[in-house]
This record gives structure tokens, C-alpha cells and sequence, in this order.
């Protein structure tokens, strides 16, 4: 009853807000008690609003309240807690539906605190303490608190399992070491724990040596960033100097060119203008000279006439019109010509070693390659899904399977025109998919085939060398009949290894590296290829008049 009774007391006297006993506590009018401090808060929440209630029953206030600390029940509280009055637990100190509970407590239960390996249950904070304060408990092994307890009881036995059995990798009790596991080898739990323990250390040791060579690795990149940040500012800086040099003496050049024009404008000009003057003055001294020889031609007194005639000045010598050169209409198209020719050249130069500075940007490759795949596991992670392309397959090609199949057929199919299709005597068909990066396929061949890649801007028509794989600079190709030939450029290099009917191939493009591969049970290099590719590759099949021989791309997993 006193239990209850003081149980009763904690409700009676706790603020309903934080459910510990009033602090500095405050009476509404409705008659329910808080903090001071929680109600303020509370009614803080509220004073957008412009409405004050109280949180238990609801009623409203208007305006918000002036609360005034009740000096009765503050005096109360304090001369209760002296006769034993402990504030209720918190909300947080009972046990959720996530949280282990106390195995000890009734009715609402408190968090537990640890977990008894010997007692194989979990405790609070308060039934915890006889763990510490008697010597009977001194050897209980506690550890944080675990839901899975009960794991560790046999199922079998009812009984903690303490051993462990190293045959079937599996926690047992002791009397399963005499029982279903007798004769084997069982150790103690905590030796095996010691043992694994161990093996973990040694694992954390090569995993602390990982973390800081990948520290180290992660410091140079971030080196290395700085470096590529410095190098390419301090490229653009340059750059962006000489071009405006480029610029400023390209800018020269032009002002020197119309200057130079003007001036030799100016020049023709005032020649023009100066024998222009000259014969405007000459023919108004011919019309002066026409107008009196007009005048003494109508005189009719003879004997005047004859007086006056020798009075007539003799003529001025005449500007000759041969001195007058007057040229085609071009004057200075010649310089619109030269400029031009000029701008050409430049603009060669620059689209030349514009796209060998494109290049060379390109090209700048920090960091070191991935090693070359080794086995055929490796081989795989590479492999690529391939199909044929119909608009690129002669037309005595016929493809199935998906477009992943060719045969040599005797009749001619049916296939539109089209300009990438192989014509001629070259029996021939490239992928769909362009290759570049890392690519592994695998040919199951029947018959004589040329395995082959490509650039896709190889000829396609007539029967020129440079239509057939292996025969020019644009593909390069691994001839399989009785026996293999590498061929590329027209130069044929045998090549030994085992006879299969699968061909693997291998391209890492960037690296420049091609390879070709016997696949038997065994992977088996048969040639590798360093080179420097330029463009995107497409793999390919070629046959040379062999009705029924086929190529097939081989599903790889």
C-alpha cells in the first residue's frame, strides 16, 4: 500500500509536460499544475496563434495568462521529497519497442543496462546495482544489452552453450560435446573466441596497412590533382599568350595590308585625278577654239574673213589617247587573291596542328593502366555483347540468330543497296557496335573464317586490297583455316598454337593492344598485337568463296 501510495504521490505531483515533479510550479484557472518553464514553452508554440489552452483539458485563455509561481505547492513539494517523493521516471527510461527491456522489472519496464551471460538475463539501472555491490556476482560476465540472449541456450540441452565445435562450425553445450558432436574436435567457446580473435587482429592489421597505403595513394592523387590544376592553368596561361600574339600580329598584318592599299589608292587616284584636270583643261580650250573658228566661218565679208584668218592660234599639241592606259576592272583583286591564298595556307596549318594539339591534350593519362587480364575469369568481366551489321553484309552473307550468326550461301540474297555494304569478291560483314576501352569476344567458327577488326571507314567496293581485312593500314586480321596466319597491311605472319573452333579476341584500345586466343580447355595466346589505334574498331568476319562456312558470336557468362 505504501508502494501504491507513493507511486500515486509522483503522478499527483508530476507536470504533465515533462513528467517530472514541479519545478517552480504554476496553477491555471482551469486548476491544473506545470513547470513554470514548460507551460511558457508550451504557450511559446502557440503565439502564432493568438490562442492559449491548457494541455490537459483544453480549455482556452484570452489573452495568454500571467502565471505567478504557487509558493503553497512549491513549499509541499520540497517537504515531500524529504519524506522520500522521487520524481517519475521519464518517458525515455522505459523500454521501447526497439530497446531490450529489464527482465527483473513488472509491469511498464526500464531500459536495460547490460546483459548477464551467467544469468542469461538483461537488467535496469536499479535491479543492476546487487551485480556490483555482491561478491556472489563478481565473476558474471555483463556486456551490453542484447536481444539475442536466448541464442545462446541449446535448444536441445536448455543449457549455455560454453564450447564450440570446430567440425561443424557451431556453438554447442556440454553435453553436446558427449552427445551428437562426441569425437570431435570441440574446444571452449572462449578458446575459439581467443583463436578467432587472433585471425581478426591479424585481419585488422592488414586491413589498418590497406586503410594507409590507400591514405598514401589518396595523398598522391590529391598531389597529383594540384599538379594537373598547376600544369594545365599555367598550359592555358601560355596559350592564351601566344594566341594573342598570333592574334595581335595577325591584326598587324591586316592593319600593314590596308594601309599599303590605301596608299597606293591614294597614289592611282591623284594620277587619275591630275590627267583628268589636264584634259578637262584641254577641252575647254578646244571648245574656245571651236566657238571663234565658228564665228569667223560666218562672216560674210570676204575680204574680213581672209584679214582675220591668219590671226587663229596654231592648235596645242593633243594628249595622245595611247598615253591614257585604262586596265580591266581588277585593280587590286590581285590583293583580295594573295589575302586569300594566305588565310588558306593558315587555315591548313592551324586544322593540322589544331587536331595534333587536340590530340596531345587527349593523350595526358595520369594515372597507371590496370594490369592486362591473365585468366579467362578476367578475360570475361570484359566481354561485349556483339551483333552483325545486315547494312555492311555481301550478299552472299546471310545472317541469323539475332544478327549474331553468317553463312556462306551460293545464292545471292535479296539485301537493298546500301554504301557500307561490302561488295566485290570480299565476302565480308562488320559489327554494329563501335569498340573502344576494354572489349573480350569469343568466334565459334566452322571452317575457314578471318577473324578480324576494323575502322569502320575501310572500302567497301571492288576487289582492291584495300576492301579485305588484314590487306591494308585500316584492319587488322587473324586468318583460321588448318592452320593461322596474322595479317595486317598485307604482310603475313604465321602464327602457332592449338587448333580450336573458338576464337577469343581481346582489345584494350586505349593501350593499343589486340590479341587473338585458341579456346580450347585452355586459353592459349595465339598473337598480340602493340599498335596505336586512331578511331573506334568494329569486329569482323571475312570469307573467301567458302560455301557453308559460318562464324558465330558465342555467348559469354
Amino acid at each position: 500500500m505504501a508502494q501504491r501510495g507513493n507511486q500515486l504521490d509522483r503522478e499527483r505531483f508530476c507536470c504533465s509536460i515533462c513528467l517530472e515533479l514541479l519545478k517552480d510550479p504554476v496553477t491555471t484557472s482551469c486548476g491544473h499544475s506545470y513547470c513554470m518553464t514548460c507551460i511558457k514553452s508550451h504557450w511559446d508554440t502557440e503565439d502564432e496563434k493568438r490562442a492559449y489552452s491548457c494541455p490537459q483539458c483544453r480549455q482556452d485563455f484570452t489573452p495568454r495568462p500571467v502565471l505567478v509561481k504557487s509558493t503553497m505547492l512549491a513549499d509541499l513539494l520540497e517537504e515531500l521529497k524529504k519524506t522520500g517523493l522521487q520524481a517519475a521516471p521519464a518517458d525515455h527510461c522505459y523500454a521501447g519497442p526497439d530497446d531490450v527491456a529489464c527482465d527483473v522489472c513488472t509491469g511498464r519496464k526500464w531500459k536495460a543496462q547490460k546483459s548477464c551471460l551467467v544469468c542469461m538475463i538483461s537488467f535496469c539501472e536499479k535491479h543492476l546495482q546487487s551485480h556490483y555491490d555482491s561478491p556472489a556476482y563478481a565473476k558474471h560476465k555483463l556486456v551490453e544489452p542484447s536481444k539475442k540472449l536466448q541464442e545462446n541456450v541449446c535448444s536441445r540441452h536448455d543449457e549455455v552453450m560454453k564450447m564450440f565445435c570446430r567440425t561443424d562450425q557451431q556453438s554447442i553445450c556440454y553435453l553436446c560435446s558427449v552427445d551428437e558432436h562426441k569425437g570431435h574436435d570441440t574446444v571452449s567457446a572462449a578458446a575459439e573466441r581467443s583463436e578467432k580473435q587472433r585471425e581478426l587482429e591479424v585481419s585488422r592489421q592488414n586491413i589498418q596497412q590497406r586503410i594507409q597505403d590507400r591514405e598514401k595513394d589518396v595523398k598522391l592523387l590529391q598531389q597529383e590533382v594540384e599538379a594537373i590544376n598547376g600544369s594545365a592553368d599555367k598550359t592555358v596561361g601560355n596559350s592564351e599568350k601566344m594566341f594573342t600574339e598570333l592574334i595581335r600580329l595577325m591584326e598587324k598584318r591586316r592593319s600593314d595590308v590596308k594601309q599599303q592599299v590605301r596608299s597606293q589608292q591614294q597614289t592611282e587616284v591623284s594620277r587619275v585625278r591630275e590627267l583628268q584636270e589636264k584634259l578637262e583643261q584641254e577641252i575647254t580650250e578646244l571648245k574656245r577654239r571651236d566657238a571663234e573658228m565658228k564665228k569667223l566661218s560666218h562672216t560674210q565679208d570676204h575680204n574680213q574673213f581672209l584679214h582675220d584668218y591668219p590671226s587663229l592660234s596654231p592648235l596645242s599639241e593633243s594628249t595622245h589617247s595611247s598615253s591614257i592606259k585604262i586596265r580591266p576592272l581588277r585593280f587590286f583583286e590581285d590583293v583580295t587573291a594573295a589575302v586569300s591564298e594566305v588565310r588558306d595556307k593558315l587555315q591548313d596549318v592551324l586544322r593540322e596542328k589544331c587536331t595534333n594539339i587536340t590530340q596531345t591534350v587527349t593523350e595526358v593519362d595520369v594515372l597507371l593502366p590496370e594490369p592486362q587480364p591473365k585468366t579467362r575469369a578476367e578475360f570475361l568481366k570484359y566481354s561485349r555483347h556483339i551483333t552483325l551489321d545486315p547494312n555492311t553484309a555481301h550478299t552472299k552473307l546471310i545472317l541469323s540468330d539475332g544478327n549474331r550468326k553468317v553463312k556462306v550461301r551460293w545464292e545471292n540474297q535479296s539485301y537493298s543497296s546500301h554504301p557500307d555494304r561490302f561488295t566485290g569478291w570480299c565476302c565480308q560483314v562488320l559489327s554494329k557496335e563501335s569498340l573502344t576501352g576494354r572489349c573480350y569476344w569469343e568466334v565459334r567458327r566452322g571452317g575457314g573464317v578471318s577473324v578480324a577488326v576494323s575502322y569502320k571507314n575501310i572500302s567497301r567496293a571492288g576487289i582492291s586490297d584495300e576492301c579485305v581485312f588484314g590487306h591494308n593500314d585500316k584492319s587488322w586480321s587473324l586468318e583460321c583455316d588448318d592452320s593461322y596466319n596474322y595479317v595486317y597491311n598485307s604482310v603475313f605472319t604465321p602464327v602457332s598454337g592449338p587448333q580450336s573452333s573458338r576464337v577469343g579476341v581481346y582489345l584494350d584500345h586505349r593501350a593499343g593492344i589486340l590479341s587473338f586466343y585458341s579456346i580450347t580447355k585452355t586459353m592459349t595466346l595465339l598473337h598480340r598485337v602493340q599498335t596505336t589505334f586512331t578511331q573506334p574498331l568494329h569486329a569482323g568476319f571475312g570469307f573467301y568463296g567458302c560455301v557453308g562456312h559460318t562464324a558465330e558470336l558465342c555467348e559469354l557468362k
